[in-house]
């Protein structure tokens, strides 16, 4: 690992990608997307302030969450002068998308415990299953994964496989 001065006020892509551990690629990538922003050099090279290395840390832990780049994008553009985030901004930030991440691990859970009951049966056929779908209702009332998707189908009002 190269050795970046610990008073150097900008990295270049490759310093970026050793301190972050994130591919030079995907810093092109986050750039391209607006996320990360750099200067040009005489050279045409980048230049990154050390502050994007929290900004790359914000976007990967927010990517690890699921959050889509294009709502990490919407964040990062909502705060003063692009500034790299703070603390009380992640607060904000990750109490904002704790509701949309809730709802994915009721999701996950519920397909989880259902994974074995809809081929349970063995017919494998979901459309016409007797069992897990009698008279192909969940058909009317749209395409999808209505079962599993707690947007569509909440808890409350979801019929359990009879499987």
């Amino acid at each position: 690992m190269t050795k970046v001065a610990w008073n150097s006020k900008e990295l270049t892509v490759g310093q970026l990608s050793e301190r972050s551990g994130v591919a030079v690629s995907a810093l092109h990538f986050y750039e391209a997307k607006g996320l990360i922003s750099s200067r040009r050099t005489a050279g045409n090279q980048r230049r990154y302030t050390r502050d994007t290395l929290r900004r790359v840390a914000f976007v990967r832990l927010a990517q690890r969450l699921g959050i889509p780049l294009k709502t990490i994008n919407e964040a990062l553009s909502r705060l003063p002068e692009n500034r790299t985030p703070t603390r009380e901004d992640w607060a904000r930030l990750s109490a904002a998308w704790r509701t949309e991440l809730d709802d994915r691990i009721e999701q996950l859970q519920r397909l989880r415990d259902d994974l074995t009951d809809c081929i349970g049966c063995g017919c494998l056929s979901l459309d016409r299953c007797a069992l897990a779908n009698p008279h192909d209702r969940l058909g009317e009332e749209g395409p999808g994964a209505r079962r599993i998707d707690t947007r569509l189908c909440p808890p409350a009002n979801c019929v359990p496989c009879a499987g």
